[in-house]
Formats: structure tokens, sequence, C-alpha cells
């Protein structure tokens, strides 16, 4: 039985509700609950009290930074209400819920099933917009990058993420992780219409991960840096040698694959 599932009482009272969720993540300090500050999971919880009368815990797949929007979240939680079908809960939050979040779709699950727990990979995507000026509407979703880099050179590099590794020159200071090798599935750069995507799939990933990867990638990319001296700094896990790290507003939660 997962962490957090219902006991025999609770499996005889309530059903389990898994949601898929979009969220523009620019006025958020992230997903996680905070007392005094707007969050996606508080403003979700809020909602699930107006529809049920009663606070709700809703737990999520994992958690995302301020800033980081989302595409394909997923959370689930208990609910004792037995006369809506699970597909009505969608424009019941969706009413209660600010425009920048949406519920995507809904369905009952079994009891035991964990958003967190039973996740197999994760997958992100990071828009840039290259050598152009951004329009205004699109500076919410992706970052500001004044040149073309190779993506070619920067292919090369992405190869290199496949397998169990060591990430802890992506890792920040405060992560409090307690492992930093983490499995990954693959990772590439391609272009879609006037973007480019930058796409990473892993188990799991530590705190701004991600960014931090991508940002050195685009450093050493620039740099002209060889595919061997660039696995030679990936191997070496010193935190000194990754480059920046790039912004929140271009990272999505792209896609959640669950094991069941």
């Amino acid at each position: 039985m997962n962490p957090g599932s219902p006991d025999v009482q609770e499996r005889e009272e309530k059903r389990n509700i898994r949601l898929l969720l979009a969220y523009d993540g620019t006025d958020f300090s992230g997903w996680q609950r905070q007392a005094g500050t707007r969050t996606v999971q508080g403003t979700l919880e809020s909602a699930l009290e107006g529809l049920h009368k009663q606070k709700i815990r809703l737990t999520g797949s994992g958690r995302t930074d301020a800033g980081v929007h989302a595409a394909g979240q997923v959370a689930h939680f208990y609910t004792h209400i037995r006369t809506i079908p699970p597909e009505r809960f969608v424009p019941a939050l969706n009413r209660l819920l600010p425009q920048d979040i949406r519920v995507l779709a809904a369905e009952e699950r079994c009891f035991d099933f964990h958003a967190r727990f039973d996740a197999k990979s994760r997958t992100y995507r990071y828009y840039l917009i290259c050598g152009r000026p951004g329009l205004p509407q699109e500076l919410r979703y992706a970052y500001q990058l004044w040149r073309r880099p190779r993506i070619d050179r920067l292919n090369g590099y992405a190869r290199l993420f496949k397998g169990e590794l060591d990430c802890s020159i992506f890792a920040q200071a405060r992560d409090p992780s307690g492992s930093r090798n983490r499995y990954i599935f693959g990772a590439s750069f391609f272009i879609q219409g006037n973007m480019l995507v930058f796409e990473i799939t892993a188990n799991a990933f530590l705190w701004k991960m991600i960014r931090s990867i991508l940002g050195t990638l685009l450093h050493y990319e620039e740099q002209g840096l060889s595919l061997e001296d660039f696995k030679v700094i990936l191997y070496a896990g010193d935190r000194s040698l990754a480059g920046p790290t790039v912004p929140p507003q271009g990272l999505f939660l792209w896609n959640i694959a669950y094991y069941r």
C-alpha cells in the first residue's frame, strides 16, 4: 500500500480521483502549499474544499518551482462524494478555479493509486526564442536567447544524458535529496514552430536540475566545447563546472508516465 492510502474504513467510504492538470505558473509561488502565498496546490485544495464543504488534501506527482508551468501535471484526492461521475469533476472544479489553472481530465482509480509514488517517469520541455525578439505573449512561456545556437552540437551533448547518472554537477546547494543519482531516459533538442525546444525525461529530478542542465548545455555550446571535453565535465560531479541556471518561465511539466 502506498503512503497516504486510505485505511479500511476510508476504502469503503471514499473514491480515489486522479486529475490531469495544466497551469500557467507565472503568478504562483510554485506547486507546494505554503501559508500566506499563492500556490497551485493551495488554490486547487481551496476549490476542492468549496465543492466538498470540508478540507481535502491533494497529492501531486511532484513539485514545480515558482514560475514553472504545466501541461500534464497529475494529482489525486480522496472524495466521499459518490453521486458525481468522475468526469463531472472537470467542469465542477473549473467553475471554482482561476483561469490560470485548468482541470483537463478526471477519472476514478484504484484506492492504492498514488500520483507521486506510482510515477515511472516525468517529461519536461523548455521553450527558447532564439535570435529574434520574442512577442510579448511569448515571453511568459519562453526564454529569450539572443543568438542561434548550434542544435547539432547541443544534441551531441544531450545524447550523453542516458541511463543512471550522478547529477551532482546540477545540484543546488539547498537541495535536500539524499541521493543525487537519477535515471534519465533521454534528452534532445528540436524545432517546434519558431521556437527551440529542449525535452528531457527521467524518473525524477533534483531541485532546479533541468534549468541547470540547459544553462550548462548552452554555456558550453557557445564556447564550442568538444563532445569529449563535455563528457569529462559531465562526469566530474563538480558543481563549479555548471553553467548559469536559466530562468523558470520557459519550463513546462509536460507528461507523467505511470506503471499502472
